[in-house]
């Protein structure tokens, strides 16, 4: 994970869709943290990216009457992220 501006990270990992795998970058941004109203201390993190279905095989379609395709090529990906910070175990 690399820092691309203030409290935002790019992360480069891999994605499995169909059974293809392919490299993807997601733009992470932290939402910030601090105490939950449980009593643990929670951060949050979003993150997002754009990625071609057809690179999956994913490839079915319908043309339209009116013109145009039924399912456009990109798909969204968005993940919100909630990280609690462990307990000590007692001893």
């Amino acid at each position: 994970m690399k820092p691309s501006r203030s409290n935002t990270w790019e992360l480069v990992g891999d994605l499995t869709v169909h059974g293809t795998t392919k490299p993807v970058t997601l733009q992470v941004d932290f939402d910030g943290g601090g105490p939950s109203a449980f009593g643990d201390v929670r951060i949050g993190f979003s993150a997002a990216t754009e990625v071609n279905r057809e690179d999956f095989g994913l490839t079915w379609n319908v043309a339209l009457e009116s013109g145009g395709i039924l399912v456009g090529k990109t798909a969204r990906i968005e993940l919100a992220v909630q990280a609690i910070a462990a307990k000590p175990a007692v001893v």
